[in-house]
């Protein structure tokens, strides 16, 4: 938010108590709980390391202020679903997917209600195979250009909203 980003991507590798769990991942934040099962376990492991940024409204009324938010974060939701889904089909060339679509779940740090965000899960490390294919530099170049690759076809179709003022890293 400080450097007024137009996407936040977390990137991880994921990992299950069974050696065979395979497959990538990506999912967008639930308002109403997660798609899954598997899903809703991962975001409260996750969400036990993560600590979640807030957004300062500056608006007296607080039904207003909830509406607002609500608002935005509904609108935030749905582009963080084409998000998903542009780099989901990348990332679907690089690895077997775990699940077809984009998952849902009430990941902390997909919460910024202003910017799309997504939580990718690459593969997973408790696979022995998988993990083989992690620890590979041209599998993570790989990875790293279907997720690129991804970006740029969400925004060739969702073009990021003009910044008052320029980003500037201090």
């Amino acid at each position: 938010r400080r450097i007024q980003s137009d996407l936040f991507i977390s990137i991880h590798a994921d990992a299950f108590t069974r050696p065979d769990a395979n497959g990538s991942s990506v999912f967008a934040l639930s308002e109403s709980g997660a798609s899954s099962s598997a899903a809703r376990y991962l975001a409260q492991k996750e969400n036990e390391a993560d600590l979640v940024g807030g957004v300062n409204l500056d608006v007296k009324d607080p039904m207003l202020a909830r509406t607002l938010l609500d608002l935005s974060q509904t609108a935030t939701i749905s582009d963080s679903l084409k998000l998903g889904k542009a780099v989901l089909n990348e990332i679907g060339g690089i690895n077997r997917l775990h699940k077809e679509h984009v998952e849902q779940a009430g990941f902390a740090v997909l919460k910024a209600p202003d910017i799309p965000s997504i939580l990718i899960e690459t593969a997973f490390i408790s696979n022995p195979e998988e993990e083989r294919r992690l620890n590979d530099d041209a599998y993570q170049n790989k990875m790293a250009d279907a997720i690129i690759s991804g970006i740029r076809k969400y925004f060739a179709k969702n073009p990021p909203l003009a910044k008052s003022k320029l980003a500037r890293l201090d």
